[in-house]
């Protein structure tokens, strides 16, 4: 139980930190690669809660789902960095967000599978 809040409260951590840097990227994008990526941490969330108030298989369906879009938030942030969006301590620092938090997932995914 503990480590589901951990999780919850690291994920609004991160998106807190995330959602002022996209307002930066280029107006061009906006629509699209910076909307997914932030629909993609936003889904992220949403899957926890979701994961957060289930039991059993359900629950673990959740988690898969939260698994998902915490790869589409990794491939965008990718893309960010690659396209100079983000700089080199801007990106280490919001990897090392999404790694925790992707330990995190594992050993929820983990403890619900028992």
């Amino acid at each position: 139980m503990t480590e589901d809040m951990i999780i919850l409260t690291r994920t609004y951590d991160m998106i807190y930190w995330l959602v002022p840097r996209t307002e930066r990227f280029p107006r061009l994008y906006r629509h699209t690669v910076t909307c997914r990526l932030t629909d993609a941490a936003l889904d992220f969330q949403e899957r926890l809660l979701d994961a957060q108030s289930l039991r059993g298989a359900n629950r673990l369906d959740a988690l898969h789902r939260a698994d998902a879009a915490l790869n589409r938030v990794r491939l965008y942030l990718r893309l960010a960095f690659h396209w100079h969006w983000l700089s080199e301590g801007q990106y280490q620092h919001v990897s090392r967000m999404v790694m925790e938090l992707g330990r995190l997932l594992g050993g929820w995914l983990k403890q619900t599978k028992k």
